[in-house]
């Protein structure tokens, strides 16, 4: 009888710790998501530049008084930022434009949403080998980003500059099978988004996002063989949060901050124009 009492105990105690720490794990998740508190710390997920300096700007100089506790995680790359945002390691994220999260959103089943738009970073040409578009040889090697969205976006730029013509219709969606006229023979050789800057000096050119062309000491305004167009531009990289969590009052504050007057100026005067707050 004793035997069968104290099986029966353990049994229980075992359910109980189980249930306990299951239920720990779930609500760390759901606290770090929704960061409701007064004094709950907002753990932002971003890119090191621009999205990571524009944080640090509103966390030394606007947050305090709107009561906002900002942490700034840096990440190098494209993935993560958006993983860890999903599992509810991060309350939010910066570093990614609406194409881009749609396009993760539907091929990794995450329900994450676009909140606020903040600044575009026009995606650019660049070269270590010519100073002019012109110049760029029969059979040259252009690097374009491998990611979905930037790749079609990359050569898009391509094409609204005569080196490329692409499908009708195709737009942005496109790849290289859609490259329906080459006049050059370019050869096309996709990388890692990172990766760009540094192929520079193994290739002839190369199209790198805006983010890592700074990161990288480039000057898009100045130093991009053809840079994008601003005007009616999709690609305006802006504040992302787990679906469901728009709404929450701290997301709400960090959103209308990262448009203040005070971070397009700040926008305008650190990066001349390589970065254009969004209207």
């Amino acid at each position: 009888m004793k035997i069968h009492r104290l099986v029966g105990a353990v049994a229980l105690a075992l359910s109980l710790a189980a249930c306990g720490t299951s239920q720990s794990a779930t609500g760390t998740g759901a606290d770090t998501a929704a960061s409701q508190g007064a004094d709950a710390v907002l753990k932002v997920g971003a890119s090191p530049v621009p999205h990571a300096e524009i944080l640090n700007f509103v966390k030394d100089n606007l947050a305090p008084a709107a009561g906002l506790k900002l942490e700034v995680v840096e990440f190098t790359d494209y993935v993560q930022p958006n993983v860890q945002l999903d599992e509810g390691q991060l309350t939010a994220n910066f570093f990614q434009h609406k194409p881009y999260l749609d396009d993760f959103n539907s091929t990794k089943g995450t329900k994450l949403s676009f909140v606020t738009p903040v600044h575009l970073e026009p995606l650019g040409l660049y070269s270590k080998k010519i100073t002019d578009v012109s110049a760029l040889a029969s059979g040259a090697t252009v690097a374009l980003p491998n990611d979905a969205t930037n790749l079609g976006r990359a050569l898009k730029l391509l094409a609204d500059n005569g080196l490329v013509t692409l499908k009708d219709g195709v737009g942005t969606a496109a790849t290289e099978r859609d490259v329906t006229g080459n006049p050059k023979n370019l050869q096309f050789k996709p990388l890692e988004a990172a990766q760009l800057p540094r192929s520079l000096e193994d290739v002839d050119a190369a199209v790198i996002n805006g983010n890592y062309a700074i990161e990288a000491s480039l000057k898009p305004a100045t130093q991009a063989l053809v840079l994008e167009k601003t005007e009616g531009n999709p690609y305006v990289n802006g504040l992302v949060v787990q679906a469901g969590h728009e709404k929450d009052a701290n997301i709400v504050t960090l959103g209308k901050l990262l448009q203040d007057q005070k971070v397009k100026d700040f926008i305008k005067q650190k990066y001349e124009g390589s970065v254009i707050a969004a209207e």
